[in-house]
């Protein structure tokens, strides 16, 4: 247990560091802790966290290069075929 708590901080570290500049554009500014646009990239989330943590991040990852539109038809299209815990991460940042 006390690995699993020390590597979940590390990973809430890590996510304030590098979203340490964003902000949402509630009229508050309130600051992210967990956004995903970021520059970090899969092979430095695989290094830190391992190919497990990789995977579900690149399920969740939109491609930034097509329009919004067709990022969210995507990710209606793509929800029923996700692994079990990309579905639990786009649910909890659909509810944040």
């Amino acid at each position: 247990m006390g690995s699993e708590v020390a590597r979940l901080l590390e990973a809430v570290d890590f996510a304030a560091m590098k979203h340490k500049e964003q902000r949402r554009m509630d009229p508050e500014g309130t600051p992210y802790i967990n956004h995903p646009d970021t520059d970090t990239t899969f092979a430095e989330l695989e290094a830190r966290f391992g190919a497990e943590v990789r995977r579900v991040v690149e399920e969740v990852t939109d491609d930034k290069s097509l329009p919004k539109a067709e990022r969210k038809r995507l990710q209606i299209e793509r929800a029923a075929a996700c692994s079990r815990r990309a579905k639990l991460v786009k649910l909890a940042d659909k509810l944040h």
